[in-house]
């Protein structure tokens, strides 16, 4: 959601995303194109919301936080009230992590491949609960390691998009270049771009890498300033004494690159993934055309913070789906200045949260179009 007054002083000014590579003059022209295309929430559209919440045939403020909800969305269109957010669907972006060498994770990397035929295959949690929910579901391959097959069962449901087969060991170098970096973002733009084109009024964030967890302890401590043992958890099932190990090699990777908060670029080059890149691309792309983006668990939450330090006002399209386990997304989200919808206690991913949060931003919008004002339901107000 929209930073509250009380989102946290220290968020860091956009920085300059045209630091590049000379060798390739074109890298980063439609990121470039796109954070221009991206404004702030329209001020009339917000008042305009706000002031009917305020004469909806209820106390004001009865509906919490499905008003804020309601609100920010209007804003985001630049209307009062805002077209529901609907359909909608959910981008899984898979990709693999060089850092699964050091023992971060309990599960072999082939998983990563596993789990998104498993997907094409419609039997995963994010499967079910998008039928559930009527979202369409897509998983983008933008660096699985393992070769992914077609699907006979799915092919227009599996977009290959790869920029490389996995990251590199983020404890010994870079995971990506800055090419490699700007090209995820870009696939990301480009996924949301075709979403929207396709006729998508509400964007969800899916994810999928063995060792993610790992990546993204690391950019929400490079991003937030947190000490890597408070942001990274037990990710897809480790023990104590393994969470510990992981939080050291976050903390290891980041005294190695010491990535600068004002270069997110090169923030998610050092220490991201393929995935965050691409996540961080799609919440600008959905911002850039003024759709709402609802932001799963942990690994969207950090790569939300890579699209904040390019575009402050990109957090106008975001939505926090819920409130994952993982201790780093709390703090991603303070720092964000978002509120979860939800809190149920999750750390599967895949998109789940999001899709669980989907119905309650439609129940927001619809609650603002469709009920009565005091004055048209004929209904004395607090002063009437």
């Amino acid at each position: 959601m929209v930073p509250s007054s009380g989102s946290d002083p220290n968020r860091r000014p956009a920085a300059d995303p045209t630091r590049r590579p000379a060798a390739d003059p074109a890298a980063g022209l439609r990121l470039e194109r796109t954070l221009a295309a991206i404004t702030a929430a329209d001020p009339g559209a917000l008042t305009a919301a706000r002031d009917r919440q305020d004469h909806l045939t209820k106390p004001p403020g009865s509906l919490g936080l499905l008003e804020e909800v309601s609100v920010q969305l209007a804003g985001l269109a630049g209307s009062c009230p805002p077209p529901m957010p609907e359909p909608a669907a959910v981008a899984v972006f898979a990709a693999d992590h060089g850092v699964h060498a050091q023992g971060v994770s309990v599960w072999p990397q082939e998983v990563t491949a596993q789990m998104v035929a498993n997907f094409l295959a419609s039997g995963a949690a994010v499967n079910a609960l998008a039928a559930q929910t009527g979202a369409r579901v897509v998983v983008v391959d933008v660096g699985v390691a393992t070769p992914v097959p077609d699907s006979d069962a799915a092919p227009d449901r599996l977009l290959r998009r790869r920029v490389r087969a996995g990251t590199a060991d983020m404890t010994r170098a870079p995971a990506m270049t800055r090419q490699e970096a700007i090209h995820a973002i870009e696939v990301g733009i480009g996924v949301a771009a075709d979403l929207v084109d396709d006729g998508c009024r509400c964007l969800l964030t899916g994810d999928m890498g063995i060792a993610n967890t790992t990546a993204s302890a690391a950019l929400i401590a490079a991003f937030t300033g947190a000490d890597p043992d408070d942001v990274t958890g037990h990710g897809a099932g480790i023990d104590d004494t393994t969470r510990q190990h992981k939080a050291g090699v976050v903390g290891k990777a980041l005294d190695l690159h010491r990535p600068d908060p004002h270069d997110p670029v090169g923030v998610v080059a050092a220490v991201g993934g393929l995935e965050h890149a691409a996540i961080a691309g799609f919440v600008l792309g959905a911002a850039a055309r003024r759709v709402p983006v609802i932001l799963d668990g942990v690994i969207a939450s950090s790569a939300a913070l890579v699209a904040a330090a390019l575009s402050p006002d990109a957090l106008a399209a975001c939505l926090a789906g819920h409130r994952s386990v993982e201790p780093g997304h709390s703090i991603a989200l303070r720092h964000l200045g978002l509120h979860p919808l939800v809190d149920l206690g999750l750390r599967l991913g895949e998109g789940t949260g999001a899709l669980l949060a989907l119905p309650l931003v439609q129940a927001a919008v619809r609650a603002l179009r469709d009920m009565a004002t005091f004055d048209s339901a004929g209904v004395s107000g607090e002063n009437g």
